[in-house]
C-alpha cells in the first residue's frame, strides 16, 4: 500500500481540510458571489498548507502523495461547502510538466508552484469553434529565430486571470501535413503575467456561477524556445495524459457536492416540521434522497477504484471516464433532492443551496460532457463503432 493510500494518514487529511475550510463558511462563499470575485484567501490557505502542492513529488517541494490522497482532498472541501474549483487546476496541470518537462523546467517551475511563489492555474486548450474537438484547434505556435510565436484565441480558460502560468496547446505543423492525425500540436508554458498586454489579452466570461472563467487572445505572442514542453508535435498526447486525472480529481468534487446536499437536506428534513411532525418522516422526501444516497455511495466506489488504477499505473481510462460520470449525475441529483427537500428556501441565498446547486450543475457539460463520455464508453467498453472523430 502506498503511504499516502494509508486510512489513517487519509484520516489525517479529511480532518486537516475540514479545519481549513472551517475558516470559509458560507457567508464567505455568498459574498464572493455578489462581487464575483476570486477566492484569493481560501486558495492561500491551501497553498499554504501544501494541499496544492500535493502531487508534485518532494524532491521539488511538493507533498508527494498520489491521486487518491488528492481525491479526498478536494473531496472533502466540496462536502465543507467550498467549492475548489478556483484552484483545482493546479493539483493535475502541472502533471504535464512533471512527466513531459525537461529537468531545467522541472526545476525552475515545479518548486514555484509548490511553495505558491508561482501559479499554474489556467489550462488553454478549448478553443469557440473547436470546442471538444482537440485536433481541430486553430491556435498556432510558429518557431522564429528567437523562440515561437503565438496566434490565435482560447475559451473557459478558467483562472486566467489569477494564474501566473499558462499550459497551452497550440498547433506547430498544419493539421493536412501530418501523418497520423494526433500529431502537429504541441504544449507551451507561457509565463502569463510578462505577456499580459504584450498580446495575450484576457476578457472575463459571466457565467451562472461565480467561475473565473475566460476568452484569451493571442496577437503575434513571443515565447522563448524553451517555452516547449516535451517534443513538438507530440503535445495531443501529452495533454490527453493528464485529463484522467482532472476526471477522477473532479469526480472526487461531485462526490463531496453529493455529500454536502445530502447533509444539508437530512439535517432540514428533521428539523423541518409542519402537519405535526418533521418532514423527513414522509416518503415522498425521504425516498429522492435515499435513492441520491445509494447513487453517491456507487459513484464513490468507481471513484476510488479509477483512482487506485491511475495510481498502479494501470489502464485507467474506462473507469476515469466512468466515475466522472457517475459522480457528476450522483451529485446533481443529490441537488435536485436537497433543493426540493428545503422547498422555498432552497432557493433563498442565505442556505447555500442555489449556490452548490449552480456549482455542481457545471460538471454535466466539464470538464468533458456526459454525452461524449458516453460515446467513449460505447467504443472502448462495448465495442460498438466510433461515432466521433471520423
Amino acid at each position: 500500500m502506498s503511504a499516502s493510500s494509508d486510512p489513517s494518514l487519509l484520516d489525517e487529511i479529511r480532518s486537516a481540510i475540514r479545519k481549513i475550510c472551517g475558516d470559509f463558511p458560507g457567508q464567505y462563499w455568498r459574498q464572493l458571489d455578489q462581487e464575483r470575485a476570486y477566492p484569493t484567501a481560501f486558495v492561500e490557505a491551501l497553498t499554504a498548507s501544501g494541499w496544492l502542492g500535493a502531487l508534485i513529488p518532494e524532491e521539488y517541494g511538493g507533498a508527494g502523495l498520489n491521486i487518491q490522497a488528492a481525491t479526498v482532498i478536494l473531496e472533502e472541501i466540496h462536502a465543507a461547502g467550498c467549492n475548489a474549483a478556483a484552484c483545482h487546476a493546479q493539483m493535475y496541470t502541472m502533471g504535464t510538466v512533471l512527466r513531459h518537462g525537461s529537468d531545467e523546467q522541472k526545476q525552475k517551475y515545479l518548486p514555484a508552484i509548490a511553495d505558491g511563489s508561482l501559479r499554474l492555474q489556467a489550462f488553454g486548450v478549448t478553443e469557440p469553434t473547436s470546442g471538444t474537438d482537440t485536433l481541430a484547434l486553430k491556435t498556432t505556435a510558429k518557431p522564429t529565430d528567437k523562440g515561437w510565436v503565438i496566434n490565435g484565441q482560447k475559451i473557459w480558460t478558467s483562472r486566467a486571470e489569477h494564474s501566473d502560468l499558462m499550459l497551452l496547446l497550440a498547433r506547430t505543423t498544419p493539421r493536412d501535413q501530418v501523418a497520423k492525425r494526433t500529431d502537429g500540436l504541441s504544449v507551451f508554458l507561457l509565463e502569463m503575467k510578462d505577456l499580459v498586454g504584450r498580446g495575450i489579452t484576457i476578457r472575463p466570461i459571466r457565467t451562472m456561477l461565480n467561475h473565473a472563467t475566460t476568452e484569451v487572445f493571442f496577437d503575434n505572442v513571443e515565447i522563448p524556445a524553451d517555452a516547449l514542453v516535451g517534443e513538438e508535435g507530440q503535445g495531443f498526447s501529452y495533454i490527453l495524459s493528464g485529463m484522467n486525472a482532472e476526471r477522477i480529481l473532479i469526480a472526487a468534487e461531485c462526490i463531496g457536492d453529493a455529500k454536502w446536499f445530502l447533509d444539508k437536506a437530512t439535517q432540514y428534513a428533521n428539523d423541518r416540521s409542519i402537519f405535526g411532525g418533521p418532514i423527513g418522516q414522509n416518503q415522498g422526501v425521504q425516498f429522492p434522497l435515499a435513492k441520491a444516497y445509494a447513487h453517491m455511495l456507487g459513484a464513490e466506489l468507481m471513484v476510488a477504484k479509477a483512482a487506485k488504477l491511475y495510481d498502479e499505473g494501470a489502464a485507467h481510462g474506462i473507469e476515469a471516464n466512468t466515475a466522472k460520470m457517475l459522480a457528476a449525475d450522483a451529485s446533481w441529483e443529490a441537488g435536485e433532492a436537497c433543493l426540493q427537500t428545503h422547498g422555498g428556501f432552497g432557493f433563498a441565498e442565505e442556505y447555500d443551496v442555489e449556490r452548490k446547486f449552480r456549482e455542481t450543475r457545471l460538471y454535466q457539460v466539464a470538464p468533458i460532457s456526459t454525452n461524449l463520455i458516453l460515446s467513449f464508453l460505447a467504443e472502448k467498453g462495448l465495442g460498438l463503432p466510433r461515432s466521433y472523430g471520423k
